[in-house]
């Protein structure tokens, strides 16, 4: 008799997304003449900048004639796009980061859900709490965390750091000191951001304490004020313990069209002496044929000058719609965070409510799907994330019906 593999049994429920959707199908199945306005999930809603749309469209053309017909890509990733980025997002802001360090997938979700392949299974994980789901559940599917107490939400074996309104919603450096250390900035959910003083704190930790800090920076593109890095790179002896996940869904809309990249400084190594960055080229060449070649070219006309200036006015849109959820709760008397280098909004529930209670409330009496803070973990109870990558009618609409509820 076939065995599974018993780890995956230990996970609670369904993926949180995938909860909501059932709920949100569910509800407009039963009220098909209600109009539903989603701003849960942060999928984005305006069409790829015409600088991409270009770049696809000649891609195309290339692969039809024989002489310019690609097949798979190279493991990291074609070279044009690589060096790009490196280039571009590194280079340019002072951080020492190589075009072979830079490893092209097919998303951050995919790599920030299998990074953790490379490590022992008896290491140690701290996560932010609120946290996105990814990190926890992949490796909960590892084998990794224990067993988890349904009455506090925790994993035995995973280190939780709160992020709270009395802490600005950002970690404190854990004094059980773990192997592994997950910070995503700009942060999902709450959208909040650190400084480079205080990030250069975890690096300095992480290099004292011989731990690898898996940073997720996927909103970078959002970052507003000068004194939050767009990259962790940008802090001294980063190279020796930060692994860096970026994401095109968010800061070019390539949610359908999927791409992101890894980078894996090759100063990074085991206690004997095992380069990261071999081990996940080999896991890279083994588990992926490469994102297709249309997409990294696409990819490569985000750093365009029409691309950039396009992807801009992209962002500026659901920066607007930011400043719009954020400025119309807070004036009909809820408290609120994030919205200035994020487009999340993070808000406390009102009238002491559970997350889901809330969510159950704007469903059923305005037609507004957002996502529940406990979703996100323990320290997310109370709390609610609303997304600005919506159209700006339906957020404008939206906001206005929360505040007449």
């Amino acid at each position: 008799m076939i065995k599974v593999n018993e780890d995956y049994l230990k996970l609670p429920g369904s993926y949180l997304f995938s909860t909501i959707a059932k709920k949100v199908n569910a509800y407009s199945q039963a009220n098909p003449d209600k109009k539903i306005i989603r701003l849960g999930i942060g999928d984005v809603t305006q069409p790829l900048c015409p600088a991409v749309i270009d770049a696809l469209h000649k891609a195309v053309d290339e692969m039809a004639v024989k002489e310019t017909f690609m097949g798979y890509a190279p493991d990291l990733g074609y070279e044009f796009l690589r060096s790009t980025i490196a280039k571009n997002d590194y280079t340019q802001r002072g951080c020492e980061i190589y075009a072979d360090e830079v490893f092209v997938s097919d998303g951050a979700k995919s790599d920030s859900g299998n990074i953790q392949e490379i490590f022992a299974k008896d290491v140690k994980i701290a996560v932010c709490d609120p946290v996105y789901p990814v990190y926890v559940d992949t490796n909960v599917m590892a084998g990794r965390t224990g067993t988890y107490d349904a009455a506090t939400g925790l994993w035995s074996n995973v280190i939780y750091m709160p992020c709270t309104a009395a802490n600005g919603f950002s970690p404190e450096l854990p004094k059980e000191v773990p192997d592994l250390i997950y910070l995503c900035f700009p942060n999902n959910p709450t959208g909040a951001t650190i400084t480079k003083t205080e990030l250069q704190k975890w690096v300095d930790y992480a290099n004292q304490n011989k731990a690898v800090i898996i940073y997720d920076a996927a909103y970078e593109a959002y970052i507003s004020e000068d004194d939050v890095p767009h990259s962790i790179y940008e802090c001294e002896g980063a190279r020796n313990c930060a692994i860096e996940i970026r994401s095109f869904s968010k800061n070019a809309g390539f949610t359908g069209t999927r791409l992101g990249f890894t980078v894996i400084p090759k100063d990074i190594k085991d206690e004997n002496g095992v380069m990261l960055h071999s081990l996940w080229a080999r896991r890279h060449g083994t588990k992926f044929n490469g994102a297709p070649y249309i997409i990294q070219r696409a990819g490569e006309a985000v750093y365009s000058e029409a691309g950039k200036a396009q992807t801009m006015e992209q962002i500026a849109y659901y920066m607007n719609n930011a400043k719009y959820i954020y400025e119309g709760l807070k004036s009909a008397g809820y408290t609120v965070s994030g919205g200035v280098n994020a487009p999340y909004i993070w808000l406390k529930t009102p009238d002491n409510m559970t997350s889901w209670e809330f969510f159950d409330k704007l469903l059923e009496t305005v037609n507004v799907v957002g996502t529940p803070g406990s979703g996100f973990g323990p320290s997310g109870e109370g709390y609610f994330r609303l997304t600005a990558f919506g159209t700006y009618e339906n957020t404008v609409e939206a906001i206005d019906r929360i505040k007449k509820m």
